[in-house]
């Protein structure tokens, strides 16, 4: 009769140890095909597995992390989970870090400095080997967190050519500035521009909507309409109904998210009011749905899947010590027009 093998902990948990006793593995071998790494032997990696559930074993990451001066988690932090842009993002970075044999781990800062800076020091006590962050903007008392500690970063969603910096993005002002001028080229004049959240990623937006207009001559503070509320489809609809209750020569909105922007189209059908016809409505970042609003949305796409795949790629690299060909990774951006412009 075979026997389990005899725990070695006065815990009487699982060790390593024990499950490569039971495969008949070496423990790096247990270890590696546990991680997920590809080069591991197939049928290696199936005994190696069977071997962990039939025992109940658990990787022990600080142990793992003692032993080897480095952990196997990635630390991830971003804004929100109830934005499909960060979505994105979350899945393609943690397929692409999961194949490599790290797991990711989530913070979620709500675009608080203050929340940002305390999820930081509470992942840096676990060591990750690596970070990754959305966007550039932070405290002082975090940019020193992240410096001090070394670990290897790379910024999301956004660029800078500043020394020491590695991001994977794009240009939040160019690709504003391009649905501005498309815009401006369907004849459009009294384009209001309208935001919510604020987050510095918005605040670029503005920058290229302001750029635009006023390179037309046509830029006027008073069509900025800026609510520091979550953005969202209600938001959305409310902002529509006061631009055009107060200031109905507008002739275009911006709106700096697509759920804002399909808000508006909701309210507008509401009230009748004629898109494109009588307003032009725009959005930003191409999000699910925008292809199915009434009419269809003119947006901006942005490639945020491509982006947290190759910000983990990158992320990879420093890691393990290689030398990366850019560290600022510029991924473009595509002005998609539809039928509400």
């Amino acid at each position: 009769m075979n026997q389990a093998p005899k725990r070695t902990r006065a815990t009487g948990r699982v060790t390593l140890a024990d499950v490569a006793q039971a495969a008949g593995l070496s423990q790096m071998t247990i270890s590696r095909a546990l991680r997920g790494e590809r080069a591991v032997d197939p049928e290696l990696a199936r005994r190696a597995l069977a071997a962990a559930n039939k025992l109940g074993y658990v990787p022990n990451p600080a142990a793992r992390a003692l032993a080897s001066q480095r952990s196997t988690h990635v630390a991830m932090l971003i804004p929100m989970l109830s934005n499909g842009v960060f979505i994105s993002l979350l899945e393609a970075a943690q397929n692409t870090l999961r194949r490599a044999g790290y797991t990711v781990l989530i913070g979620i800062t709500h675009y608080d400095a203050s929340e940002e800076e305390q999820l930081l020091r509470e992942q840096l006590v676990h060591r990750p080997a690596g970070l990754l962050i959305t966007g550039l903007e932070r405290n002082e008392a975090t940019r020193a967190l992240i410096e001090r500690d070394g670990v290897p970063c790379v910024h999301l969603m956004e660029l800078s050519d500043a020394p020491g910096i590695h991001c994977v993005g794009l240009s939040q002002v160019d690709a504003a500035a391009a649905l501005t001028r498309h815009l401006l080229d369907r004849g459009r004049r009294r384009i209001a521009f309208a935001a919510a959240q604020l987050d510095p990623r918005t605040l670029l937006r503005l920058e290229g909507w302001r750029r635009e207009m006023g390179a037309a001559g046509l830029h006027d503070d008073r069509l900025e309409w800026l609510n520091p509320a979550p953005s969202s489809l209600i938001l959305g609809g409310r902002l529509f109904e006061q631009i055009m209750a107060h200031k109905p020569a507008v002739d275009a909105i911006f709106f700096c998210n697509d759920d804002l922007a399909q808000g508006a189209l909701l309210a507008a059908a509401r009230r009748r009011i004629a898109v494109p016809k009588r307003v032009a409505v725009a959005g930003f970042n191409d999000l699910t749905g925008s292809d199915l609003t009434v009419p269809s949305l003119t947006t901006v796409r942005t490639p945020r899947a491509e982006i947290g795949e190759a910000a983990a790629a990158m992320l990879l690299k420093l890691m393990r010590g290689e030398t990366v060909a850019s560290s600022c990774v510029d991924l473009g951006f595509s002005v998609v027009v539809r039928e509400s412009t």
